[in-house]
């Protein structure tokens, strides 16, 4: 008999207690799935920084020099009516990594200053050159410095 009392006086008390509105399940659901989800999963993620269409400004071995990659990924430098250099441009793990068609260096990869338009940074090579950079508005590359 006292099985029977305490099991009524439990279902007494399920019966008392207010139904879940819709929202309070959706909420509960999206609790659920918060608790599932890894912390970082819900930020957005930012685009990776593309090189293609930029132009910079730095001064490298005593000559200010300007440098474009054009939208194909094929880059140009140069110093006033001076061509320095030339090659292909490509991001690689966040880094710019340029391939000169003068030299055969090989490929060299530079930290993404992470810079806007009119911004200066620094950035670092792979074999430990630092350079101060100013990303400038894209310019084409002057007809008398083309490759």
């Amino acid at each position: 008999m006292r099985t029977v009392m305490t099991s009524l006086a439990v279902l007494a008390l399920v019966a008392c207690k207010p139904a879940a509105t819709p929202a309070d399940n959706a909420a509960d659901s999206n609790m659920a799935m918060d608790a599932n989800t890894p912390a970082d999963a819900n930020m957005a993620t930012p685009a990776a920084f593309e090189i293609n269409e930029t132009s910079w400004e730095f001064t490298r071995e005593g000559k200010t020099q300007t440098e474009t990659i054009d939208p194909s990924g094929n880059y140009v430098a140069w110093a006033g009516t001076e061509h320095i250099d030339h090659g292909t441009a490509v991001m690689k793990d966040g880094k710019a990594c340029f391939t000169s068609a003068m030299n055969k260096e090989g490929e060299v990869c530079w930290t993404d200053p992470k810079v806007e338009v009119g911004q200066s940074g620094e950035t670092t090579s792979d074999k430990g050159e630092k350079l101060t950079v100013k990303r400038i508005a894209y310019t084409e590359v002057p007809a008398a410095v083309q490759p």
